[in-house]
């Protein structure tokens, strides 16, 4: 095996042979395509957009930068270059710069080659530690991202700054045959990005006080949020034109990829005491929060709206019904529509309001976008209930209608019991057989849709709602109007 080499004498007897960091990548990509292998997994939704772009800038040999609104896998998508990365390269024993003993670059390794030759001992490096990253912050310097002199080196080994030997590298030479990653380019200050200019185009790098280029092998890879460009700060021209790729990310476009995304990030499997059932209608109605958000008014789209956000939400409503059960002794509990109005804390604290949605207040923006989402997948089940044609859906909510109409009310306390959940919603005159007509081929629990039917006829202010901090109680919409008018009687009307 050639890893068992240890000397630049029985590397070379070995037959092994050192390209440049593109030309391994483009080889282990073609590698992987030929063997049919999956090239970004965990990765949903960018198949037939991001991925094939990705492969082709590899393929060119191409530095990129991936360009995206928050929370699109833009790092995740970055760090996963390493896999095509051969699993270990050779490189000079005590090289800070992981010199190629083929293609030496610095003094140190230069120097014990000439003294050694073939016994100068080498040592293997494993893909993970050929990455490097950095995240672009306004403090970041030249000095940490290339290097400058090191006035105490110079000292402790009695040298003068004008040797070579003081240099301290930085992140990128240290990062020499292998993938240097800045995210957030944009928050990276021109005169920074400046520094770059060199390694993009010449492959060099300059320190201060040096009259030397540095030779470096590294494949550059960038993420920047587009909003950015106004916001923070910018990418400068020359150095656009040096990333030779660059690819858009995007949200995900079909509802079915965005639930198998949330599904799969999410904390939903938690091995615990309870087992949270999720029904799928509940499901779409969670990624729906996130598809409306992406078109609110109230929302500031340039912003975003990140994935990150359902991903949270889907672990805040489960452990909504954990509670619950938990409260009540059950092992087995359903989601509710109680259960998704408890996502709002982690929609408040993901969604940038625009002007009209800080008028409005960022709970009540959330419940609206909620309430939105409830809505339109509830249309996706039943009738609309504002449809007003003579068709045969006319009039299928008058019984339930009807039932509120006369007086009663329906109770769903967040803490209530399985048992009188269900025995609640059976009272309600017609609730049981619309869902049962509508919904003959749905795996999901009867009861659930039965209150997202209660919710929906509330949505299309078909009945009223009171929502208490615990407890939510709809009734007749006109009932639930003239019980609003309170603080009138006889002898206010009698004064006028």
């Amino acid at each position: 095996m050639t890893k068992k080499a240890t000397t630049f004498g029985q590397l070379k007897e070995s037959g092994w042979e050192s390209v440049s960091i593109k030309e391994e990548m483009r080889r282990n990509l073609i590698q992987k395509m030929k063997n049919r292998e999956e090239l970004f997994p965990g990765i949903l939704g960018y198949e037939k957009t991001v991925s094939p772009q990705i492969q082709n800038a590899i393929l060119a040999r191409h530095d990129l930068i991936l360009l995206g609104l928050r929370g699109q896998a833009k790092t995740r998508i970055l760090r996963m270059l390493v896999q095509f990365l051969d699993e270990y390269i050779p490189v000079v024993k005590g090289s800070e710069v992981n010199d190629d003993p083929y293609n030496p670059v610095s003094k140190y390794a230069k120097d014990l080659l000439d003294d050694k030759g073939d016994d100068t001992p080498i040592e293997w490096l494993h893909r993970e530690r050929r990455y490097g990253e950095k995240l672009a912050t306004p403090d970041t310097t030249v000095a940490d991202l290339i290097g400058d002199l090191d006035p105490i080196k110079a000292a402790s080994k009695k040298i003068a700054l004008a040797n070579e030997e003081v240099i301290n590298f930085g992140l990128i030479p240290r990062t020499n045959r292998g993938i240097f990653v800045i995210n957030e380019l944009p928050d990276l200050q021109p005169r920074i990005q400046v520094a770059l200019l060199n390694i993009m185009q010449e492959r060099d790098i300059q320190i201060r006080g040096f009259n030397i280029r540095i030779p470096l092998d590294v494949s550059m890879a960038f993420s920047a949020n587009p909003e950015d460009y106004t916001n923070r700060g910018n990418i400068i021209t020359p150095l656009k034109d040096r990333i030779d790729s660059q690819i858009i990310t995007h949200y995900p476009r079909e509802m079915d990829v965005a639930i198998q995304i949330t599904r799969q990030e999410s904390w939903a499997e938690r091995n615990g005491e309870v087992k949270v059932i999720i029904p799928d209608s509940y499901r779409t109605i969670l990624e729906n929060v996130a598809f409306e958000a992406r078109e609110s008014e109230y929302i500031d789209q340039k912003s975003g709206v990140s994935t990150r956000m359902t991903i949270t939400a889907m672990e805040q409503v489960i452990s909504a019904a954990e509670r619950r059960a938990v409260s009540n002794g059950e092992s087995e509990v359903t989601l509710r529509i109680t259960d998704l109005y408890a996502m709002i804390p982690a929609l408040t604290g993901k969604l940038e309001l625009v002007y009209e949605g800080e008028q409005e207040g960022a709970a009540n923006v959330a419940k609206h976008i909620i309430g939105k989402a409830i809505n339109k997948t509830f249309k996706g089940y039943f009738p609309d209930p504002q449809k007003r044609s003579d068709t045969e859906e006319q009039g299928e909510y008058q019984e339930i209608l009807d039932w509120f109409a006369k007086g009663n009310s329906l109770d769903i306390p967040d803490l209530l019991s399985s048992e009188e959940y269900k025995a609640r919603l059976d009272n309600v005159t017609g609730l049981h057989q619309i869902v049962k007509k509508f919904t003959k081929n749905s795996s999901d629990d009867e009861y659930a849709l039965m209150d997202l039917v209660i919710e929906a006829l509330h949505q299309n202010s078909k009945l009223g709602k009171e929502d208490a901090d615990i407890t939510r109680t709809y009734s007749d919409m006109l009932g639930s109007m003239l019980g609003g008018m309170t603080g009138f009687d006889d002898e206010d009307f009698d004064e006028r």
